[in-house]
């Protein structure tokens, strides 16, 4: 497959992936582990939010947040923040008492639970495993990646935040569904924006030609997957509706252009701090794939999430109400000393161990092999292709920002 066209605006990029810009990724400048882990030491679980609960006082945005009428509770170890996301009865991702209204984010499978959830995922898993992953590598990553280096390669310096890996996922997920590179920031801007506000019109007038045109032309893409997928449900078998599939598409548009380009740049900033990594990733590829695990366990883009508690419930002594918001907190989990000797350290050696920053259960990131696969290939390429590649002396140095979406500052390189 040809490379695409790149027409990407850079000013709308800055503005669209710069966590500096955005006050619910970039309100929060402090390193929030030391305090995540003085909460742990002094017990598993907390009332109260992460955020709120080291001192956090701008906006708190996320997913169960802000949610001011419901209790929240945190947790901060490795033990009870698997065993919330791993329960199916009592902590789920849909509240007990859903209000009126809700967004395309809140009607996604992401909020689905129990058998719903497991018939809906399935219809789109097949995509997303393994053996999948030279379908995405060859019509989209590769070719994305390989613009994007040809576009910035002979400067001799380039802000990768921005400049590369904003793009890739973003580029890599709109190709698959069929969406031009013209529209892709129109749909990041929409999904952005949580599936509310002017956005959503322009997200339908984008997906909807392309739903109508699958329907009676499939191609090798995911709307096609969509359109020709048939559901059971309640003895009947039918085909996806209109709504459904936009749903759907925004849930996945949402996850594979928010998440994996901010997890690429942490990953590139630790190898850049920690050169050496860079070389042993020239000599041996294969080791980017520990250096991917281990920046996911040691920094995780998306450190804390949410589940609803749909039973009264009592942990570690704490008694938590039916409709409350639980918090399991995988950044300080996944530095849960009684998990990980060092935990605080950036080691690709250490024995690889499960850590929660794909989630767990039944919920674990749908999108997990195709954001590693992204890394990968991505870093693979840049170490190949710009030789001496090394953080810019005469740029600030590149910091981790932001609470409930973490990523860098900026990733200033040169080479040559």
């Amino acid at each position: 497959m040809s490379a695409p066209r790149l027409a990407l605006d850079p000013a709308r990029i800055r503005e669209l992936f710069d966590l500096r810009r955005n006050p619910l990724g970039g309100g929060f400048e402090q390193d929030p582990y030391p305090a995540w882990h003085r909460l742990r030491e002094s017990g598993p679980l907390h009332a109260g939010t992460a955020g709120r609960l080291i001192g956090f006082e701008g906006p708190e945005s996320f997913f169960g947040l802000p949610e001011p009428e419901r209790p929240h509770f945190s947790a901060f170890d490795f033990g009870t923040c698997d065993a919330i996301v791993r329960s199916r009865e009592v902590f789920r991702m849909s509240p007990p008492d859903p209000g009126g209204d809700r967004s395309l984010h809140q009607l996604s499978m992401l909020t689905m639970d129990g058998e719903r959830h497991r018939r809906y995922r399935e219809l789109v898993q097949p995509s997303f495993n393994p053996a999948r992953m030279p379908w995405w590598a060859e019509n989209w990553i590769r070719p994305t990646v390989g613009a994007l280096i040809d576009s910035f390669e002979s400067n001799g310096r380039a802000d990768l935040n921005v400049e590369f890996c904003a793009a890739i996922p973003l580029l890599t997920i709109c190709g698959s569904f069929g969406i031009s590179v013209e529209d892709a920031l129109d749909v990041r801007a929409a999904v952005s924006g949580g599936g509310q506000g002017e956005g959503v019109a322009r997200f339908m007038e984008i997906l909807r030609p392309i739903v109508e045109a699958r329907r009676s032309e499939p191609r090798d893409d995911l709307i096609s997957v969509l359109a020709r997928a048939e559901l059971r449900e309640e003895g009947e078998t039918h085909v996806l509706s209109d709504a459904d599939i936009l749903s759907f598409s925004f849930l996945l548009l949402s996850a594979g252009s928010g998440t994996t380009w901010k997890q690429m740049g942490i990953t590139l900033v630790a190898m850049l701090e920690r050169p050496e990594w860079i070389e042993a990733a020239r000599r041996d590829p294969a080791v980017l794939e520990a250096i991917v695990e281990e920046s996911a366990r040691w920094a995780p883009t998306d450190p804390v999430f949410g589940r609803y508690s749909w039973k009264d419930v009592t942990l570690h002594g704490i008694d938590i109400p039916a409709g409350s918001v639980v918090h399991p907190c995988y950044g300080a989990a996944n530095r849960d000393p009684a998990r990980w000797e060092r935990p605080d350290e950036f080691d690709p050696r250490r024995r690889s161990r499960a850590n929660l920053a794909f989630g767990r259960g039944a919920h674990v990131c749908l999108g997990k092999n195709l954001a590693r696969m992204e890394i990968v290939t991505a870093i693979a390429a840049l170490i190949e292709r710009l030789p001496g590649l090394r953080l810019d002396p005469g740029a600030e140095p590149p910091r981790i920002i932001g609470l409930y979406e973490r990523g860098p500052t900026a990733v200033p390189v040169v080479w040559g």
